[in-house]
Protein backbone atom coordinates (compact mmCIF):
# COMPACT_ATOMS: atom_id res chain seq x y z
CA UNK A 1 0.00 0.00 0.00
CA UNK A 2 1.54 3.52 -1.19
CA UNK A 3 1.73 6.14 1.42
CA UNK A 4 0.41 9.54 -0.12
CA UNK A 5 2.06 12.18 1.06
CA UNK A 6 0.72 15.43 1.20
CA UNK A 7 2.24 18.90 3.05
CA UNK A 8 -0.77 21.75 3.60
CA UNK A 9 0.95 24.77 3.05
CA UNK A 10 2.14 25.95 -0.26
CA UNK A 11 6.10 26.06 -0.82
CA UNK A 12 8.28 27.02 -3.67
CA UNK A 13 10.56 23.69 -5.14
CA UNK A 14 13.29 23.21 -7.69
CA UNK A 15 12.43 21.98 -10.84
CA UNK A 16 15.52 20.95 -13.40
CA UNK A 17 14.97 21.12 -17.06
CA UNK A 18 16.89 20.95 -20.73
CA UNK A 19 19.00 23.57 -21.40
CA UNK A 20 16.56 25.91 -23.65
CA UNK A 21 13.34 24.29 -22.14
CA UNK A 22 12.54 26.87 -19.54
CA UNK A 23 9.69 28.61 -20.92
CA UNK A 24 8.45 25.80 -22.89
CA UNK A 25 8.63 23.83 -19.29
CA UNK A 26 6.72 27.11 -17.47
CA UNK A 27 4.37 27.38 -20.39
CA UNK A 28 3.06 23.45 -20.39
CA UNK A 29 2.79 23.84 -16.55
CA UNK A 30 0.72 26.43 -16.90
CA UNK A 31 -1.57 24.56 -18.90
CA UNK A 32 -1.32 21.38 -17.10
CA UNK A 33 -2.93 23.80 -13.92
CA UNK A 34 -5.40 25.06 -16.52
CA UNK A 35 -6.59 21.69 -18.20
CA UNK A 36 -6.53 19.65 -14.63
CA UNK A 37 -7.75 22.30 -12.69
CA UNK A 38 -4.94 22.86 -10.15
CA UNK A 39 -4.73 26.04 -9.36
CA UNK A 40 -5.54 25.47 -5.84
CA UNK A 41 -2.55 22.94 -5.47
CA UNK A 42 -0.31 24.73 -7.98
CA UNK A 43 0.46 28.76 -7.22
CA UNK A 44 3.35 30.16 -9.28
CA UNK A 45 6.10 29.22 -11.80
CA UNK A 46 8.62 31.50 -12.39
CA UNK A 47 12.06 31.48 -14.32
CA UNK A 48 14.27 34.17 -12.24
CA UNK A 49 15.66 36.62 -14.88
CA UNK A 50 17.97 39.65 -14.61
CA UNK A 51 18.23 42.77 -17.16
CA UNK A 52 21.90 43.14 -18.38
CA UNK A 53 23.82 45.57 -20.81
CA UNK A 54 25.40 43.94 -23.66
CA UNK A 55 27.68 45.67 -26.00
CA UNK A 56 27.66 44.76 -29.23
CA UNK A 57 30.58 44.26 -32.00
CA UNK A 58 29.36 47.55 -33.86
CA UNK A 59 29.88 49.51 -30.30
CA UNK A 60 26.24 50.00 -29.05
CA UNK A 61 24.59 48.74 -26.07
CA UNK A 62 21.53 46.57 -25.65
CA UNK A 63 19.36 45.66 -22.58
CA UNK A 64 18.95 41.75 -22.47
CA UNK A 65 17.22 39.71 -20.31
CA UNK A 66 18.98 36.64 -19.00
CA UNK A 67 17.36 33.56 -17.21
CA UNK A 68 19.59 33.60 -13.66
CA UNK A 69 20.09 30.26 -13.78
CA UNK A 70 19.61 28.26 -16.91
CA UNK A 71 18.11 24.96 -16.70
CA UNK A 72 16.13 25.68 -13.40
CA UNK A 73 12.21 26.54 -13.25
CA UNK A 74 10.58 27.49 -9.78
CA UNK A 75 7.37 26.01 -9.12
CA UNK A 76 5.04 26.84 -6.17
CA UNK A 77 2.81 24.55 -4.99
CA UNK A 78 1.41 22.35 -2.05
CA UNK A 79 3.37 19.08 -2.75
CA UNK A 80 1.73 15.65 -2.84
CA UNK A 81 2.75 12.87 -4.85
CA UNK A 82 -0.04 13.13 -7.58
CA UNK A 83 1.52 16.17 -7.74
CA UNK A 84 5.14 15.01 -8.49
CA UNK A 85 4.11 13.22 -11.26
CA UNK A 86 2.25 15.42 -13.04
CA UNK A 87 4.79 17.85 -12.74
CA UNK A 88 8.16 15.26 -13.32
CA UNK A 89 5.77 14.18 -16.83
CA UNK A 90 5.78 17.04 -17.90
CA UNK A 91 7.94 17.82 -21.83
CA UNK A 92 11.55 19.22 -20.60
CA UNK A 93 11.25 18.15 -16.97
CA UNK A 94 14.27 16.16 -15.95
CA UNK A 95 13.05 15.85 -12.08
CA UNK A 96 13.03 17.83 -8.98
CA UNK A 97 16.37 19.37 -7.27
CA UNK A 98 16.71 17.02 -4.25
CA UNK A 99 17.41 13.80 -3.41
CA UNK A 100 16.44 10.89 -5.68
CA UNK A 101 14.29 13.28 -7.63
CA UNK A 102 12.31 13.98 -4.25
CA UNK A 103 11.76 18.13 -4.10
CA UNK A 104 13.21 19.55 -1.09
CA UNK A 105 11.38 22.99 -0.06
CA UNK A 106 13.30 25.93 -1.08
CA UNK A 107 14.16 28.33 2.57
CA UNK A 108 13.43 31.79 2.91
CA UNK A 109 16.91 33.34 2.79
CA UNK A 110 17.11 30.99 -1.35
CA UNK A 111 13.25 32.74 -1.88
CA UNK A 112 14.33 36.14 -1.05
CA UNK A 113 17.94 35.68 -2.74
CA UNK A 114 15.99 34.13 -6.02
CA UNK A 115 13.80 37.52 -5.75
CA UNK A 116 10.64 34.69 -6.01
CA UNK A 117 8.41 36.81 -3.60
CA UNK A 118 8.98 40.20 -2.57
CA UNK A 119 9.99 40.39 1.01
CA UNK A 120 10.30 43.48 2.72
CA UNK A 121 11.40 43.53 6.09
CA UNK A 122 12.44 46.80 6.98
CA UNK A 123 9.93 49.10 4.98
CA UNK A 124 9.68 52.25 7.01
CA UNK A 125 11.60 54.21 4.28
CA UNK A 126 11.51 58.10 4.54
CA UNK A 127 13.07 60.93 2.94
CA UNK A 128 16.58 61.35 3.96
CA UNK A 129 17.22 58.15 4.86
CA UNK A 130 21.12 56.72 4.20
CA UNK A 131 20.79 53.27 2.49
CA UNK A 132 23.08 51.05 1.11
CA UNK A 133 22.02 49.04 -2.26
CA UNK A 134 22.59 45.29 -1.97
CA UNK A 135 21.22 43.58 -4.80
CA UNK A 136 20.96 44.59 -8.55
CA UNK A 137 22.70 46.36 -11.33
CA UNK A 138 23.33 49.67 -8.38
CA UNK A 139 25.16 46.96 -5.72
CA UNK A 140 27.71 48.25 -3.51
CA UNK A 141 26.22 51.78 -4.01
CA UNK A 142 25.23 54.05 -0.78
CA UNK A 143 22.99 56.54 -1.34
CA UNK A 144 20.15 58.66 0.41
CA UNK A 145 16.26 58.51 -0.11
CA UNK A 146 15.03 61.19 -1.81
CA UNK A 147 11.48 60.24 -2.11
CA UNK A 148 9.46 56.77 -1.20
CA UNK A 149 6.61 55.50 -2.90
CA UNK A 150 5.10 52.49 -0.61
CA UNK A 151 2.25 51.64 -3.39
CA UNK A 152 4.94 50.28 -5.72
CA UNK A 153 7.17 49.51 -2.69
CA UNK A 154 10.41 52.15 -5.04
CA UNK A 155 11.66 54.81 -3.75
CA UNK A 156 14.34 57.22 -5.39
CA UNK A 157 17.65 57.27 -4.19
CA UNK A 158 20.61 59.97 -4.90
CA UNK A 159 23.72 58.22 -5.45
CA UNK A 160 27.00 59.13 -6.97
CA UNK A 161 28.13 57.72 -10.29
CA UNK A 162 31.13 59.07 -12.53
CA UNK A 163 31.77 61.72 -10.02
CA UNK A 164 28.10 63.15 -10.29
CA UNK A 165 25.25 62.71 -8.46
CA UNK A 166 22.55 60.46 -9.68
CA UNK A 167 18.93 60.06 -8.86
CA UNK A 168 18.22 56.55 -9.76
CA UNK A 169 15.05 54.46 -8.61
CA UNK A 170 15.28 51.47 -6.60
CA UNK A 171 13.24 48.43 -5.16
CA UNK A 172 12.56 48.28 -1.52
CA UNK A 173 13.82 44.92 -1.58
CA UNK A 174 16.90 46.16 -2.73
CA UNK A 175 18.33 48.22 -0.62
CA UNK A 176 18.26 48.55 3.18
CA UNK A 177 19.06 51.16 5.57
CA UNK A 178 22.34 52.45 7.20
CA UNK A 179 22.10 53.26 10.86
CA UNK A 180 22.78 56.80 11.98
CA UNK A 181 25.99 56.13 13.93
CA UNK A 182 27.29 53.57 11.30
CA UNK A 183 30.67 55.64 10.22
CA UNK A 184 31.96 55.22 6.46
CA UNK A 185 35.54 54.33 6.71
CA UNK A 186 37.43 55.81 3.71
CA UNK A 187 39.77 53.51 1.61
CA UNK A 188 43.43 54.00 1.92
CA UNK A 189 44.53 54.92 -1.73
CA UNK A 190 48.03 53.57 -2.88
Amino acid sequence: MAITYIDTEPKWYILHTYSGYEAMVKESLFRLIENNNLGDQIFDVKIPTEQTIEEKANGKKKVVERKLLPCYVFIKMIYSNQLWYLVTNTRGVTGFVGPQGRPIPMKDDEIRKMRLEEFVQDADFKAGDRVSIDNGPLEGFIGSIKEVNDETQRAKVLITMFGREQEVEVEYIQMQKIAADAVEIPREED
